[in-house]
């Protein structure tokens, strides 16, 4: 098999067979130690390339697995080379995995070096098959990131330098504290966990503030908030501003449940605890409604988890109907079209800051983008990076996964972080094939 053409030694004219009759030859002039000798021929072949050359790089399959009941996807693609890449899509993944294969079918026999054109062909072939949003994206984002995780590998080069080069090293990201797991929450609850997360080394926060079974609400279908909803929304992230002090910026999520009269009047309320941002607090479905609660507030407004491709975020941005966007880059598209997102929201000087609910495959295949675009503002964070042993043993990756409230860039080819299949097995859940 010939080297790869990207290698250093190929463009040198060595080989394996140059190197051995070369070495051959200074044995036979007297090398001074034969154990000297071996170890640098051991050297040479463990850096000569094992594949042939990226030209001839083929897709052979596409297979996948699940974990967390189905709600994260993790895509394997394989190559004729020995060389797999793996990409991730969470939430519309459940009962996806006959889409995989379909989509997987299409890409067999193609070369996996043309993520943006194999992004397009999947798209466009699907637009009489939902490939507008849902499902079909969030499966078509995890094959993208694999396909740019495999060509990154191919080339010997990470993901942040196929997508045009970097503008940071580490990627700041606000640690989303998952208070809402208490039932009803006190305000020392809230405070607690925000204390917590600091001594973790994070620098910015998140919490929840909608409470489905809070004993205040009107009733279950009623979005408005009532005044002691308010009140105790107020009074958590008080408390969380009065631990933490000025310095920590704090998120607040209100996840589509309100209506635009509660939305204003919250944002209006957290003035004076100078939020970085209020997410959604009604559905993100009418941007216009995003405007009129943008105008009324000097609260920045957040909105994106649940908008897909950028055509979902044009209107956001040409009506200014949002202070900063937060695409999910495990669900809009993938990678190469969250940075056409990010780019998109740069033309408006609107800042780009992901959604993240994915494993460290799925946070680190994101930074790579948020180091390619200058407009990233900070990234989401999950308190079970910390917590639920899974998040680590089902990746490989070197080195620690985030230091002082960043995630270090991997430099590493590819997007520098791999699946242990064997680890992951045992969280996937039963009755779906898995990589197979």
């Amino acid at each position: 098999m010939k080297p790869s053409s990207n290698s250093s030694y190929a463009s040198k004219g060595t080989s394996r067979r140059d190197f051995l009759a070369k070495g051959a030859i200074s044995a036979a002039l007297g090398f001074s130690s034969f154990s000297s000798f071996g170890q640098g021929l051991q050297t040479a072949i463990e850096r000569t390339p094992l594949s042939s050359a990226p030209s001839d790089l083929k897709i052979t399959d596409v297979r996948c697995g699940y974990v967390r009941n189905g709600n994260s996807l993790i895509v394997k693609i394989l190559t004729n080379q020995s060389i797999v890449g793996y990409g991730e899509g969470v939430d519309a993944t459940a009962g996806t995995y006959h889409l995989v294969k379909q989509l997987g079918n299409r890409l067999k026999g193609k070369s996996p070096l043309n993520p943006n054109r194999l992004f397009e062909d999947l798209r466009r072939g699907g637009l009489f098959a939902g490939a507008q949003a849902g499902m079909y994206v969030a499966v078509l984002s995890a094959i993208d990131a694999a396909l740019w995780d495999l060509t990154g590998k191919a080339l010997g080069l990470p993901v942040y330098q196929l997508l045009g080069g970097k503008f940071r090293d580490k990627i700041r990201v606000y640690c989303d504290t998952a208070a809402y797991r208490s039932k009803n929450p006190t305000p020392a609850d809230f405070a607690k966990a925000a204390t917590d997360a600091v001594k973790l080394g994070h620098n910015a926060v998140k919490f929840d503030i909608d409470e489905y079974n809070d004993p205040n609400k009107y009733d279950a279908y009623n979005w408005t908030a009532s005044n002691m909803e308010l009140d105790r929304m107020y009074n958590q992230i008080a408390a969380v501003r009065e631990a933490v002090g000025p310095k920590i910026d704090i998120c607040v999520d209100m996840h589509g449940r309100y209506d635009t009269t509660t939305g204003k009047r919250v944002a209006k309320m957290m003035e004076p605890l100078k939020l970085l941002f209020l997410e959604e607090p009604f559905p993100a479905e009418n941007p216009e409604a995003y405007k009129i609660v943008r105008e009324s507030t000097n609260t920045p407004i957040c909105a994106g988890e649940n908008h897909y491709l950028a055509y979902g975020f044009r209107e956001l941005l040409e009506i200014g109907a949002v202070d900063i966007i937060m695409p999910d880059l495990q669900k809009c598209g993938g990678l190469g079209e969250a940075q056409r997102i990010a780019n998109l929201a740069n033309l408006y000087y609107v800042p780009f800051a992901p959604h993240m609910v994915a494993s460290y495959l799925g946070a680190m295949a994101s930074a790579h983008v948020c180091a390619s675009v200058p407009n990233f503002l900070i990234m989401e964070w999950q308190i079970y990076f910390h917590e639920n042993p899974m998040f680590k043993e089902i990746v490989k990756f070197e080195g620690e996964q985030v230091v002082n409230g960043f995630i270090p860039l991997s430099e590493k080819p590819g997007i520098g972080v791999d699946i242990n299949e064997e680890a992951m097995r045992k969280y996937a859940p039963a009755g779906i094939p898995f990589f197979e």
